[in-house]
């Protein structure tokens, strides 16, 4: 395994490299780890000598990943959100996630990618899209379009959201809830929130924290669903809760949260481990990249680019629907 884990890794690095320049800020080094990747993907190839380890990184150490993502996140950030908070950031990551399955089908559109771009939208961006594919098992083309979502309509966010306090009457607090309600990526809620102040961008930041911790309950739903469907095609027998695939990182990733609520943990540890986590996301998504053929992509065609914009434009509307009555 060590030839894949040795170019993921430096793909990785080279991602976060270039995340340290100005123009390239903007962009995490988890969308440039799978840019790069694809590019190596679809310009010199994979190496054949590189696959298991590029498999174990797309795997083991995603996983591996999205338990430790846990560790940015406390009850006590969900405590902070307050109830309206709270009624915000999940009445809008329920509907636009359900509303992005329904244009989906209206759509033609595969029921895997269209599960995948409403976890990219609703929930925490590539990090929910990478997590939400261990239960959808879509294609790795299907995860890359999605992260591409992410990526367009999350920056147009990111560049647009700071011009419209002002137009739109909102007061630091219920910009900061609205940013980090609607705006996919964490970097660009941070990158987009404290442009209007230090309130707005600390309650956006707590905001959208509490929206990746809904990310173990979305899985567990749609492998359910996923048990659910398969029984009643297979013999259309009972549901039967046994069956539903419960990750095992799932599992981890709420341990974490709860040991990491109770401040166990000291601070320069979690922050050691939090940005050596960061690389964790890049080095699987280059994998991703590497598995990625821009071909099937264009063979996708232009509806899962009008669907991440439909989820784009509703997740941003119902949820300055819900600011406005609210605050």
């Amino acid at each position: 395994m060590l030839p894949g884990l040795a170019l993921t890794a430096a793909i990785a690095a080279l991602a976060v490299w270039l995340h340290g320049f100005s123009p390239l800020g903007a962009l995490s080094p988890l969308i440039l780890a799978i840019a790069l990747g694809t590019l190596v993907r679809n310009t010199i190839g994979t190496p054949a000598i590189a696959q298991p380890g590029v498999t174990f990184s797309l795997k083991r150490v995603l996983r591996l990943a999205i338990v430790l993502l846990g560790l940015q996140l406390s009850l006590v950030q969900v405590a902070q959100v307050g109830a309206r908070g709270l009624i915000i950031v999940i009445g809008s990551l329920v509907a636009t996630f359900l509303f992005t399955q329904w244009a989906g089908r209206r759509l033609g559109i595969d029921r895997r990618l269209a599960q995948l771009i409403a976890a990219g939208t609703s929930i925490c961006g590539a990090s929910a899209v990478i997590a939400t594919n261990v239960v959808t098992e879509g294609r790795d083309e299907d995860v890359a379009y999605a992260v591409a979502m992410v990526t367009v309509f999350g920056g147009t966010s990111m560049f647009l959201y700071p011009l419209l306090p002002g137009v739109l009457h909102l007061s630091p607090q219920a910009f900061g809830v609205w940013a980090g309600a609607s705006i996919h990526e964490i970097a660009q809620v941070v990158a987009a929130a404290f442009q209007d102040g230090k309130t707005a961008g600390e309650i956006a930041t707590i905001s959208k924290l509490t929206r990746v911790m809904m990310l173990a309950p979305v899985i567990v739903t749609l492998g359910m669903l996923a048990v659910s469907s398969r029984r009643k095609d297979e013999d259309g027998g009972a549901f039967d809760l046994r069956a539903v695939p419960i990750p095992w990182f799932v599992l981890g990733f709420v341990v974490l949260i709860v040991v990491n609520s109770f401040d166990v943990i000291p601070q320069t540890l979690r922050a050691a481990v939090v940005s050596g986590n960061q690389f964790l996301l890049a080095l699987a998504l280059a994998a991703m990249g590497l598995e990625t053929s821009v071909a099937k992509l264009r063979r996708e065609g232009l509806r899962p680019f009008v669907l991440g914009a439909l989820a784009w434009i509703f997740i941003a509307a119902f949820s300055l629907a819900l600011v406005r009555a609210l605050y």
